[in-house]
């Protein structure tokens, strides 16, 4: 009898706070349940979107799911928060006094994080493209959130920040289709360029991986100090670009040579002066 009239006393005086608390709950654990049905759906939801997507990046994929499940979970948190009365906007003041300190201490991590975003969403360059910045070049590798992985000509591996990259022009070898070519060549004052240029046109005629749109051209480049400077211009695939270069360096200067033209030298006219001439200025 005296624990009923303890129980019930008990409920006179706290039954209002134990309903209360119990609601709370309640809607605090609705809150979490929604909060994880909410990550389960965008992270399916982004996976939908981007699946099969070849301008999509894979790490973009995955900073899109990290950032939507973080982002969920702190609005859940904040709506627990209330839900139990705490001041939500002191925890709003401490939150942003801690992200201003955590941006000073890692500006420089943070700077290749948004470089890093930016570059996924923009595309510059993709994985297998030949690059350069700066002063270096290589294919791309690897593509992350804080750095981009290079391999140069020469067989090294290159880490390279993400802020390194953005801010400064990037020059993409392999994004157009077809590429530039100019091979220059020169012969001497005495030779005739009129052969010199049906030569150039032979080789035109007779490379096939010259592009016929815009067609190759042949032209006088420069008047040098020792011969006449031609350039023959042509565009190519870029797949092939190096292939016919280093192909048609050595089959201009056989041709050339073959043709009986003389490739010019680098010349200097020196004069002796005497030692009377001298005494004698």
């Amino acid at each position: 009898m005296e624990m009923q009239n303890e129980i019930v006393h008990f409920w006179e005086s706290y039954g209002q706070d134990v309903l209360g608390l119990g609601r709370r709950t309640i809607l605090a654990v609705l809150i979490i349940i929604g909060g994880k049905i909410l990550i389960s759906v965008s992270r399916k939801l982004i996976h939908r979107t981007t699946t099969g997507k070849p301008e999509v990046n894979e790490t973009l994929t995955m900073v899109l799911s990290i950032a939507s499940r973080y982002g969920i979970m702190i609005i859940c948190l904040i709506m627990i928060l209330d839900v139990f009365g705490f001041n939500t906007t002191g925890i709003f003041a401490i939150l942003g006094a801690a992200g201003v300190a955590a941006g000073f201490a890692l500006k420089d991590t943070l700077g290749n994080i948004a470089s890093g975003i930016i570059i996924l969403f923009l595309r510059p360059f993709k994985i297998g493209d030949f690059i350069e910045f700066g002063s270096v070049s290589g294919t791309v590798r690897e593509k992350g959130l804080f750095a981009v992985l290079l391999d140069t000509p020469d067989g090294l591996c290159v880490t390279a920040p993400n802020s390194s990259l953005w801010g400064i022009p990037i020059k993409n070898y392999s994004q157009n289709p077809s590429r530039r070519m100019d091979i220059a060549i020169s012969i001497s004052y005495q030779e005739s360029i009129d052969e010199a240029f049906q030569v150039m046109m032979g080789i035109i005629e007779q490379e096939q991986r010259f592009l016929k749109d815009p067609p190759a051209q042949v032209m006088v480049q420069s008047l040098g100090e020792s011969g006449v400077s031609l350039t023959l211009r042509a565009w190519v695939s870029s797949s092939d670009f190096w292939k016919v270069y280093w192909d048609q360096m050595k089959n201009i200067k056989e041709r050339i040579q073959e043709a009986g033209l003389n490739i010019a030298l680098p010349r200097r006219d020196i004069r002796l002066v005497k030692d009377e001439e001298i005494s004698g200025l």
